[in-house]
């Protein structure tokens, strides 16, 4: 073999370790990119989502969701929880800014003015079972917040029990889009 040879076969082997090396730094960047900007992963710990979302459902929440539009009732969305904002919350938002919502006897009613006299009665096909007979608030919810109940409300840590009751729009991460284990699917929204 001549010295011509052995040095293409050696620019050869050195542009191909390169291209790889290349190839493995922009995979590595895109995935970041996208894990940071694009999608949130989550595993739902406790069975306050029942029957939605089940314990140990791993799913992707979408990032860029309420970058051009509101969050809307019925959406599930995951946060940071607003009494230890280390700790990411999955709920179903109930509550729109400046509502009131008052839970009578397990059923949820929203309105809007300050009398309560317009109240509605909040459908709610997603609850695992029929809630408990509790009565909680009225809870005035807040500019720019938002009140969140889980589905399993007999057994859920959420907005009517926690010391601070709202979740800040700017503390809402993603909304829940895509379930890929044990099953890949959809995450179904109710809105009104």
């Amino acid at each position: 073999m001549s010295k011509e040879n052995k040095e293409g076969k050696k620019k050869s082997v050195w542009k191909e370790i390169i291209s790889w090396v290349v190839i493995l730094v922009l995979a590595f960047v895109i995935g970041t990119g996208i894990n940071n900007y694009v999608l949130l992963k989550a595993v739902i710990p406790s069975g306050s989502m029942e029957n939605t979302l089940q314990i140990g459902d791993c799913l992707f929440g979408f990032r860029l969701a309420y970058l051009f539009s509101e969050p809307e009732r019925g959406d599930i969305v995951m946060f940071d929880y607003p009494d230890d904002e280390e700790t990411l919350y999955v709920k179903r938002i109930i509550g729109l800014p400046g509502e009131t919502v008052e839970i009578i006897d397990g059923k949820v009613y929203i309105w809007e003015d300050e009398t309560g006299e317009d109240k509605m009665l909040l459908e709610e096909p997603y609850l695992k079972e029929e809630p408990n007979a509790e009565s909680y608030g009225p809870f005035e919810v807040p500019e720019g917040c938002y009140f969140m109940l889980g589905d399993n409300r007999n057994s859920s840590w959420d907005s009517r029990k926690w010391t601070n009751k709202y979740v800040e729009k700017e503390k809402i991460r993603s909304k829940a889009w895509l379930r890929y284990k044990p099953e890949i699917g959809f995450i179904e929204h109710y809105n009104d």
